[in-house]
């Protein structure tokens, strides 16, 4: 069994439309946006990111904004639910929140004794906020929402899966250990997880349909390890047991290893350095378009290509 995955790094969603998500993210939800850059490997498609004041692990939401990208079908083999923690006593401000801002499909419910209020994207992504004790991770202070409330950085990922055995071995094979059961819902967490972040739900519906990816699915979810030595460490292991695992990707701002598991989600284990202050200043994080080296010959056709957002 692993003992180097620390948890949740990030997850990557893809969206239509780059100015209607920055709002979402940076104005209704209150995360800072910690880089404006581009999709490595479509160089004409921004790659947003979100998440607290300096974008630690754990905190980070990112977006591929496709412009007229067909909106995803839900269904099995992927990410159903992304899961924000915040702090206890403070759903009814998010309620009331939303229901100003006009998010969609609101609701409450709870899962292994937490409240949760779980809503829509502009994309109809899945997501909840739970009330978590304890989560003293600080939030963006600067944006229009009071420190006390704010989103600390996620809680958790539903996994929507045929068959979980697979995926939950394999999870379990990356240091996870089971922690409870409700319905079909099963919970796995990396020991001494920490703050947040460290929770994994498999929700297993047999009957369910094939997703089909698109705006508002989720592209993968990724793990963080603490550098690039564990990172070699895990993908040695994930080889040596037979997964197909990418060689190591240089992604600027964490290096990066990829492959498919058994139930069909794509997983990334990405490394804790450098961080995204490598080519901005803390001060002024997301504000400049940044690209990656090997793209940095097509600015000036990019900056008059990509959507202009506004701050």
């Amino acid at each position: 069994m692993l003992k180097q995955i620390q948890g949740l790094h990030h997850v990557t969603s893809m969206a239509r439309d780059a100015q209607e998500n920055n709002d979402f993210f940076t104005k209704t939800l209150g995360l800072r946006r910690v880089k404006k850059t581009v999709n490595f490997d479509a160089p004409d498609v921004y790659h947003l990111y979100y998440a607290d004041e300096v974008g630690l692990p754990g905190t980070v939401m990112t977006y591929f904004p496709f412009p007229n990208i067909p909106r995803g079908h839900p269904g099995t083999g992927e990410v159903g639910t992304t899961v924000f923690s915040v702090p206890e006593g403070t759903l009814g401000y998010w309620q009331e929140r939303f229901a100003r801002e006009g998010v969609s499909d609101v609701g409450a419910d709870e899962l292994f004794g937490q409240k949760r209020l779980t809503f829509k994207g502009p994309d109809g992504d899945g997501f909840a906020l739970v009330e978590t004790k304890d989560d003293t991770r600080p939030p963006w202070s600067k944006a229009d929402v009071p420190a006390d409330e704010a989103i600390r950085g996620f809680h958790s990922v539903s996994l929507r899966l045929k068959d979980g055995g697979a995926t939950e071995e394999l999870l379990k094979f990356m240091g996870y250990e089971d922690v409870d059961r409700s319905g079909n819902v099963k919970r796995l967490a990396v020991p001494g997880g920490g703050n947040g972040a460290s929770l994994i739900d498999i929700e297993t519906i047999p009957g369910g349909d094939r997703a089909a990816q698109g705006a508002g699915s989720v592209h993968h979810v990724a793990f963080a390890v603490e550098d690039r030595a564990k990172q070699l460490e895990v993908r040695k292991a994930l080889t040596d047991t037979g997964y197909q695992v990418t060689p190591v990707i240089d992604r600027d701002y964490f290096w990066a290893i990829y492959f498919r598991t058994p139930g069909g989600v794509l997983f990334e284990v990405s490394t804790n350095e450098p961080g995204f202050d490598r080519d901005e200043d803390t001060a002024h994080l997301g504000e400049a378009l940044k690209l990656p080296r090997q793209h940095e010959h097509l600015r000036t056709m990019l900056e008059s290509h990509l959507q202009p957002i506004k701050d």
